[in-house]
């Protein structure tokens, strides 16, 4: 039996990254569509996309998907780009203070704890006073 399955997969784009998030996607949404009063749209949307992940699985169109499979992960990293950006910015300011400059708005990290300085903008050099 594995080895039909096999053979029939041969030649078809089977499991990727995107594939694997509208699966984890229809699941949710199944399981929504049996807490709330709006089942049937729910459930409806699950099997929709249900339905496509099993036509992108099996397709023959390597290369088409393949490309599907780049945009879906040029969206995902620009979409989770902007919380490891917000988070590295967290850490940071334990140690560091970011400052925005007046003119050209270019963040510019200071280190804490050395008093009032002159900071010069590497964009523009501009200098202000900041306390640090």
């Amino acid at each position: 039996m594995k080895e039909k399955l096999q053979r029939f997969m041969i030649g078809r784009y089977g499991v990727d990254s995107l594939n694997k998030f509208l699966l984890g996607a229809s699941i949710v949404l199944m399981i929504m569509s049996m807490l709330t009063r709006r089942g049937n749209a729910l459930y409806t949307l699950a099997l929709l996309l249900l339905a496509f992940s099993y036509v992108r699985m099996f397709s023959r169109n390597t290369q088409k998907r393949y490309q599907e499979n780049i945009k879906f992960w040029n969206i995902k990293n620009k979409f989770l780009g902007f919380f490891k950006k917000q988070r590295s910015y967290m850490e940071q300011r334990k140690t560091h203070h970011i400052y925005k400059c007046p003119t050209c708005r270019q963040k510019i990290r200071i280190p804490r704890g050395k008093g009032r300085i002159c900071v010069t903008c590497p964009a523009c050099k501009t200098e202000f006073i900041k306390n640090s």
